[in-house]
C-alpha cells in the first residue's frame, strides 16, 4: 500500500486523545492528524474524556493514565463497556507492571510508552483500530504471563453454564494463533489467508463465544490451554 493510500485508509479512522497536559495533548493530535487520521475529540480530565467521547464517537481512543477527575483506567473501563467496538491504547510515562495491567484488565487493547517516536504511535494506533494489541517491547510477555497465572485459578463452572459454542476447524486454529500473540498480520502469513480473513474469523468468534474483545478472547483461549497446543 502506498503512503497515499495509508493516508486515505487512516481518516476514516477516527482518533480521540487524552492527556492532562495540554502541549503534549495537542502534539500528539497534531501527529496523528497529520499522519493522515480524523481527530474527532480531545479531552484533559476523566469526566470530560467520557462525556466527549460517548459525543465524538472514536474508533480509537489514545488515553493517559493519569488524569484528574477520573483515573484514566476506569475512564477506560466505563467507555469499553458503554462501547465494545471501542478500541484504546494507552500512552502513558509509566511503565509499571501493575499500571499496564490495571489498564489491560480495564479493557484496553494497548499500551505504549511516551518514549515512543512518532512513528510508532502512528503504526501502533493504525494497528489498534483493526484490533491488533500493541505493547510496547517487553510489556506483551508481562500480559500474556498474567493470563496464563489467571487461567490457573479459573472460575468455577456451575451447573446451569451453557454448552462451549462449536467453533469451526479455522476459527480454533486462529484463536490458538491469537492466544500465542501473533498479530493479524502475522496470523495471515502463517495460514496463508488475507488479513480481512483473520478479523473476520476473531470477530465471528468473538460473537459465538459472546466475547467482547481481543483481550477477552485471548484469555479465554489461554484458560483453555489453547496458546500451549
Amino acid at each position: 500500500m502506498s503512503r497515499e493510500q495509508t493516508v486515505r485508509a487512516d481518516a476514516t479512522v477516527k482518533v480521540m486523545v487524552v492527556d492532562d497536559h495540554p502541549m503534549w495533548r495537542d502534539a500528539v493530535a497534531r501527529d496523528l492528524a497529520a499522519a493522515g487520521f480524523d481527530v474527532v475529540a480531545t479531552a484533559g480530565d476523566g469526566p470530560q474524556a467520557v462525556r466527549r467521547a460517548q459525543a465524538a464517537a472514536p474508533d480509537v481512543l489514545v488515553l493517559d493514565l493519569n488524569l484528574p477527575g477520573m483515573p484514566g483506567a476506569q475512564v477506560c473501563k466505563e467507555l469499553v463497556a458503554a462501547n465494545p467496538a471501542l478500541r484504546v491504547l494507552v500512552l502513558s510515562a509509566s511503565g509499571e507492571h501493575a499500571d499496564v495491567l490495571e489498564a489491560v484488565k480495564s479493557g484496553a487493547l494497548g499500551y505504549l510508552l511516551k518514549s515512543a517516536s512518532t512513528e510508532e504511535l502512528t503504526d501502533a494506533v493504525r494497528r489498534t483500530a483493526v484490533g491488533d494489541p500493541v505493547f510496547t517491547p517487553g510489556l506483551a510477555g508481562l500480559v500474556l504471563g498474567e493470563y496464563r497465572r489467571l487461567a490457573k485459578d479459573p472460575a468455577p463452572a456451575t451447573s446451569d453454564e451453557p454448552k462451549a459454542p462449536q467453533l469451526t476447524e479455522r476459527e480454533t486454529e486462529v484463536l490458538r494463533l491469537v492466544a500465542k500473540g501473533l498479530s493479524y498480520k502475522q496470523i495471515a502469513e502463517r495460514l496463508v489467508i488475507s488479513h480481512r480473513t483473520v478479523q473476520n474469523h476473531v470477530q465471528n468468534t468473538l460473537g459465538k463465544l459472546q466475547l467482547h474483545n481481543r483481550v477477552e478472547l485471548v484469555r479465554y483461549a489461554i484458560e483453555r490451554g489453547l496458546d500451549d497446543a
